[in-house]
């Protein structure tokens, strides 16, 4: 029996869908969460959960739009707080880990639709967030440079790409020994290990 989410507005039920799906997706491959089972998960039926989403396609799009604005408001947050560059870096670092422990079901969805041969509105969400961190990342490490902070001879897109793939191999390693969690205590000591290289220690 369908409970009093059933009279919530438009868009509280969507962003309540979306929840659903983040949730489900922490203990399951997001490609094989079905309409049904978000239904159950809201004590609903299909059709009134899908009132708001014509396809399955709609929603996963609208899964990846609220990753895509909630982590980068956090990131930018993250940037806005703190005055140096390496700093800066720093605490964007520590708040994407923190925000994949809150929701440790993003990194599943959004592994699960780069990896996808066609494409779909929620996979170019994916790639517009890439990219849109890729350019935040670079401006950092850029002003970095100009105060000396960084290593003038750095390569400031190759340095960038590897703060998201030493974020991706935190997230992975812990994704596959079954505790996201613990990647917060991983996270100052491979930090640590890249800041390193940004100032050219030796």
């Amino acid at each position: 029996m369908e409970n009093t989410t059933k009279y919530l507005p438009a868009e509280e039920r969507r962003a309540m869908t979306v929840q659903a799906v983040l949730t489900l997706a922490e203990s399951q491959n997001p490609g094989e969460i079905t309409t049904a089972a978000i239904a159950r998960k809201m004590n609903l039926t299909q059709g009134a959960v899908f009132r708001h989403f014509a396809t399955k396609a709609d929603l996963w799009q609208a899964v990846m739009a609220w990753v895509r604005e909630r982590l980068l408001a956090r990131i930018e947050q993250a940037s806005r707080e703190n005055g140096s560059p390496l700093a800066t870096l720093e605490a964007m670092f520590i708040t994407h880990v923190d925000f994949v422990v809150e929701y440790p079901g993003v990194p599943r969805i959004f592994f699960d639709e780069l990896q996808r041969s066609e494409d779909t509105p929620a996979k170019r969400i994916a790639q517009e967030l890439f990219q849109q961190y890729l350019q935040r990342l670079c401006a950092c490490i850029d002003q970095g440079k100009a105060c000396r902070e960084i290593t003038p001879a750095l390569a400031t897109r190759s340095a960038a790409l590897l703060f998201l793939g030493t974020l991706q191999g935190l997230i992975m390693q812990s994704m596959l020994s079954g505790g996201i969690e613990h990647i917060r205590n991983e996270a100052p000591g491979v930090f640590a290990i890249y800041l390193r290289g940004l100032r050219g220690d030796q």
